[in-house]
């Protein structure tokens, strides 16, 4: 049987296929953070999604999101919802348009 792999292994595959773009949450906006530019929920499109429980604690959770910006730009941003995460962030992509969400 084959382990289940980590989030940074799904990062670097990601990478591989050309999301290399970096984010982070700055005012409530997502930052890239080579270019500087700054998104609204609405300019983010979600292609890919993974969930992840923590081994120890199940409720120690993270999402991976394979993203990419209305300008082009393509990375990945790895949100954590154990009860220590960034509320922010996990607050801007409960925002993204569904429409613009390939899951749903």
């Amino acid at each position: 049987m084959e382990y289940a792999k980590h989030e940074i292994e799904y990062i670097n595959e990601f990478k591989e296929k050309g999301y290399t773009s970096n984010f982070r949450m700055v005012d409530s906006l997502l930052l890239e953070i080579n270019s500087k530019e700054k998104f609204k929920p609405e300019q983010i499109f979600i292609d890919q999604e993974m969930r992840f429980e923590g081994m120890s604690n199940p409720s120690d959770a993270s999402i991976l999101y394979a993203i990419k910006t209305d300008s082009g730009l393509k990375g990945t941003v790895l949100a954590s919802y154990a009860p220590t995460g960034n509320l922010d962030l996990a607050e801007f992509f409960k925002e993204i348009p569904k429409s613009n969400n390939k899951n749903h």
